[in-house]
C-alpha cells in the first residue's frame, strides 16, 4: 500500500490551526501603486478559510 501524499501546493499555502486553516490574503504581491491605502492594509495578514472549502483543504492535506 502506497504512502498517503498531501498536495504540496497546498501544503505551502495552507497552515493548520485549532479553528481550522489559515491562508495569506491574495491580490498583494505586485501592481500595487493602484490599489489604494486601506485596501492594501485590508489584504495584510492571514485569514481563514471558510467552512465550505474546509473539506477540499483536508483531503489534499491528510497528513496534518
Amino acid at each position: 500500500m502506497p504512502k498517503i501524499k498531501s498536495n504540496s501546493g497546498a501544503a505551502k499555502r495552507f497552515k493548520k490551526t485549532a479553528n481550522g486553516f489559515k491562508h495569506k490574503q491574495s491580490f498583494r504581491s505586485h501592481i500595487l501603486t493602484k490599489k489604494s491605502t486601506k485596501r492594501k492594509r485590508h489584504l495584510r495578514g492571514t485569514k481563514l478559510i471558510h467552512d465550505a472549502d474546509k473539506a477540499l483543504i483536508q483531503r489534499m492535506l491528510p497528513n496534518l
